[in-house]
């Protein structure tokens, strides 16, 4: 891809960027485009006059994924502070820009006495992912706070998403491909900024208890299957700390797999792979990826990314 077949834009665009430092495993290749954009305006153009044949993808603070070690054939947009800011709307509403994190979202939450948002101190990520995935954690999920979401679709055009139009299931939405978040707007009730502030603390001492945080991971790698808890199961199949070359399943938090400090993004996807054929074996489970996994394998050029 050469600089001519994309359009202008008032923001960055940065040709063959590197993602393994924007992820939280540090693996996987080059985007053969990373945009910022300046605003909404700046995508929506961009989006809009872009060669539909040129893959999409938006990345946030990419917690919950794994990118190939050949990359991404295509444009990654990161939205940037332009997309960062939360605000009050009213006594019990939130409006939070796309590039927004969990932590700033629930703390600006708190200091206007809104409860109800807690559970998204503890999800590492933005909004833009949130509402995507219907992250959730702690009991509560984003389907349960959401009111709408304004997107700029692949082509640039912009769309408020009602929850109906989202179609929330279990760690899913039918957010169309290449859509990008720009805002949202959450719901929660009237709060004592102290009772607030006490649950975020109880969120994060759990999570800190009980997650490995200060490893190179990617988060909860798979779904929980219906009446079955994910790290159970990995559990029973005798995974714990299983290693592929530089990739370990954790040994404090069976659902999460870590990179030692050397692992390909191969490494990972393939021990996650192995760890879902020996608790299909031994539990009879079928366990399917929560961990997003976007790109190809190198020297895949021309294959289609899954």
């Amino acid at each position: 891809m050469t600089t001519h077949t994309l359009p202008a834009v008032r923001g960055k665009l940065t040709p063959d960027a590197p993602l393994a430092p924007l992820v939280w495993f540090k693996s996987g290749g080059a985007a053969d485009w990373l945009f910022a954009p300046q605003d909404a305006d700046d995508l929506a153009d961009f989006l809009r006059a872009l060669d539909p044949a040129i893959p999409v993808m938006a990345l946030g603070l990419g917690s919950n994924m794994i990118v190939r070690d050949g990359g991404f054939p295509g444009v990654v947009i990161r939205l940037g502070k332009a997309f960062a800011k939360v605000e009050a709307v009213d006594a019990t509403s939130l409006r939070c820009g796309g590039g927004a994190s969990g932590i700033l979202v629930s703390s600006t939450a708190r200091d206007a006495g809104i409860a109800g948002l807690e559970f998204l101190r503890s999800i590492p990520g933005t909004v833009g992912g949130f509402v995507r995935m219907n992250g959730g954690a702690y009991g509560s999920e984003v389907k349960d706070v959401l009111v709408e979401a304004d997107v700029i679709l692949r082509f640039g055009e912009r769309r408020t998403l009602t929850l109906t139009d989202l179609a929330y299931s279990y760690r899913h939405s039918e957010l169309p491909e290449g859509a990008v978040v720009v805002s949202a707007l959450f719901r929660g009730r009237p709060g004592e900024p102290q009772a607030i502030q006490a649950e975020m603390d109880r969120i994060a001492a759990s999570r800190e208890a009980s997650q490995p945080l200060r490893s190179k991971t990617g988060g909860s790698t798979f779904k929980n299957p219906d009446g079955h808890k994910a790290w159970q199961l990995v559990d029973q199949a005798g995974c714990r700390g299983l290693v592929i070359g530089g990739a370990q399943v954790s040994e404090k938090h069976t659902n999460f797999l870590i990179n030692m400090g050397n692992a390909t993004s191969a490494d990972i996807e393939a021990l996650g792979e192995e760890v879902r054929r020996r608790v299909r074996e031994k539990c009879g489970v079928e366990l399917q990826w929560e961990i997003q996994r976007v790109g190809q394998a190198p020297g895949a050029r021309g294959e289609e990314s899954q």
